[in-house]
């Protein structure tokens, strides 16, 4: 499940929304819209700000998670977390009762997030010592459910939290890495004439756009440097020719000299919110 925090403090309930009823209590435990909703009568907190790790007696280390996460407007996304849990008594590993699993959140803090995204099942750990264990997870992203809105993309924080359903009690831990969300991006090509004589004007033409999280569709991304590039046939490097920019609606076009066969294309170098990528090389034959 994901949830867009619209407000300053999280429940608890919405940490432990991140993860279904186990299936060993899926004939005795209540919903888990039930669940949740007792979950913050009983404890009338953020699981946000509880301010230590020490409801279970959990902590987590070592996260990794991929530098950018490049998300389209309609593919189901999942990024795989891997991290270190240390835990005490008060926490039983595998246990049919308890579960953790990562989530990122978008702002300086969970606490004060305007999006949270969770997986859609909790990690699966192996035991390392009898106090720390392996664990890997995954966050999904689902654009068209409303996951993501345009003023998300960018850098992310991420972190972990551990849950025990029958108490409600959570951990959650923040700050523990960091990933770029991005619009997916795309790029053509089309040059010409085909064939051209040698020594003649070439011209090119294509698109850069990117993912709109908000409508799901793809729109030009405007005033972008772009750079043309030329692969001689016979070699595998692209050499950049010269750089223009995209105009009000991501189109872009230029003109050169052709003098020898080859391939054609645009390079956009990406950005803070929107990855980089190649357009596929356009062969032409220079007589």
């Amino acid at each position: 499940m994901r949830i867009r925090a619209t407000v300053a403090a999280v429940s608890g309930a919405l940490a432990l929304a991140a993860f279904a009823v186990p299936a060993a209590h899926a004939t005795d435990a209540p919903s888990y819209k039930a669940q949740a909703e007792k979950a913050v009568s009983a404890s009338g907190k953020s699981a946000y700000t509880a301010g230590t790790a020490a409801d279970l007696d959990v902590t987590f280390s070592n996260l990794k998670i991929a530098s950018a996460i490049k998300v389209g407007t309609t593919n189901h996304v999942s990024a795989t977390v891997t991290y270190t849990m240390t835990f005490g008594p008060g926490y039983q590993l595998n246990g049919d009762d308890f579960d953790n699993g990562p989530f990122i959140y978008k702002g300086s803090s969970p606490d004060t997030a305007v999006n949270v995204l969770f997986g859609d099942a909790p990690a699966t750990c192996t035991a390392t010592s009898s106090t720390t264990a392996s664990c890997k997870g995954l966050v999904d992203i689902r654009p068209a459910d409303g996951d993501l809105l345009n003023s998300d993309a960018g850098t992310w924080s991420a972190g972990a939290l551990a849950v025990q359903y029958s108490t409600n009690d959570e951990t959650v831990q923040g700050g523990l890495g960091s990933t770029k969300v991005q619009r997916y991006s795309k790029l053509t090509v089309n040059a010409g004439p085909e064939p051209v004589a040698k020594g003649k004007t070439l011209t090119a033409t294509g698109k850069l756009s990117r993912a709109n999280w908000e409508d799901g569709l793809y729109h030009g991304y405007t005033n972008q440097p772009v750079k043309l590039q030329f692969r001689k046939a016979g070699t595998t490097t692209y050499t950049t020719v010269k750089t223009v920019y995209s105009d009000s609606y991501g189109n872009v076009k230029t003109t050169t000299t052709a003098n020898y066969d080859g391939y054609w294309r645009f390079s956009f170098a990406g950005t803070s919110t929107t990855p980089a990528v190649n357009a596929t090389g356009d062969y032409v034959d220079v007589q």
